[in-house]
């Protein structure tokens, strides 16, 4: 599993996602938010039939993603279009569940006190937490027991609308399964994943090429200790501005197809014990090691069909989910206040 300090090498931007998706809730999203200040001044941003989405509610959604936007280190301009176009995605998100929240008041669908016990104990047996730690956990993300169960009732309420509405509908054959497989053969033949270390020196606030040139030159004292024999786990430790840095520069296992192209292109040349020149990326200047390089063996249908099946089955659910939301969105009185 890659884990979340290397997740900046990966293809994919950010992590926004359906509400339908998140039938149980982790403790780091619910505890995400962050308190408002009795200052903001807050609006309606949305109007969703008699419903409405306040700027106090899209703020907070959208602040979960933006320290993401932020270390990418976009120029200013660059940098506003990224959270305008989040803002966009994430009022979308919110109106969808209004929509949602509307055909579930319709539906006479309900939750009770059991399930959302239930809920709340696999959310603790996920995170191997007692129930004081839930508590603990809560309290830190200035979120109470009382909202956390708010929380799981609307998911679960979501969760049994997309059941009737959706999962009911959808059947997958084993000629589906077949056929996909036949398809994707190169998802399912031998793979090759590289174990990464890394070196972060991240670009200066001003990005100017003078100040760039700094880091550069601090890097190339690195890159020649490297070649007189420092190891690469010694080094990055005293040296690296990565998160990673007292790991000793980790990253983990990792597949080419999902590292970003350049980066894939740098390592795919690589031996075990290798590290690769100076590689300007979004983040900084960057010098990755190979660690080790393991080869795993190709599956067949019969172990994949499993995988398939559900992998064809959440694929049918978002196609259908989303000509569901379009059709509730058409027959809406939906209006976005700016």
């Amino acid at each position: 599993m890659i884990n979340k300090i290397g997740s900046f090498l990966l293809k994919k931007k950010y992590f926004l996602r359906p509400f339908f998706v998140l039938f149980f809730i982790s403790i780091t999203l619910l505890s995400a938010g962050v308190a408002e200040s009795a200052e903001v001044v807050d609006r309606i941003v949305a109007i969703v039939n008699e419903d409405i989405v306040r700027l106090v509610e899209l703020n907070k959604t959208v602040s979960r993603f933006e320290e993401q936007i932020r270390l990418k280190r976009f120029s200013p301009d660059q940098e506003n279009e990224e959270i305008y176009k989040i803002r966009m995605e994430v009022l979308n998100n919110l109106i969808d569940e209004k929509l949602a929240d509307q055909e579930i008041k319709n539906s006479s669908i309900f939750v009770d006190e059991r399930e959302i016990d239930n809920a709340i104990e696999q959310v603790k047996a996920i995170n191997y937490y007692s129930d004081e730690d839930l508590r603990k956990a809560l309290t830190a993300g200035s979120v109470s027991m009382e909202e956390y169960r708010e929380e799981i009732k609307r998911q679960i309420l979501r969760n049994k609308l997309v059941n009737i509405k959706i999962k009911s509908k959808i059947i997958t054959t084993e000629s589906d399964i077949e056929n996909y497989y036949e398809n994707n053969l190169d998802k399912y033949a031998s793979k090759t994943r590289y174990l990464l270390r890394n070196i972060l020196m991240t670009y200066p606030i001003a990005m100017d090429s003078q100040s760039k040139q700094i880091v550069y030159s601090r890097m190339e004292t690195v890159y020649k200790q490297l070649i007189d024999g420092v190891p690469f786990e010694e080094i990055a430790q005293k040296d690296s501005e990565a998160m990673n840095a007292e790991d000793g520069g980790r990253l983990g296992l990792f597949l080419l197809d999902e590292l970003t192209e350049k980066i894939a292109e740098v390592i795919k040349g690589l031996k075990p014990g290798e590290f690769s020149s100076i590689t300007e990326t979004d983040q900084g200047y960057q010098l990755f090691f190979v660690e080790n390089i393991e080869e795993t063996a190709g599956r067949t249908l019969n172990e994949m069909t499993d995988e398939i099946s559900q992998l064809l089955y959440e694929e049918s659910v978002n196609e259908k989910f989303q000509s569901w939301i379009e059709d509730l969105r058409e027959d809406a009185h939906i209006k976005i206040i700016r």
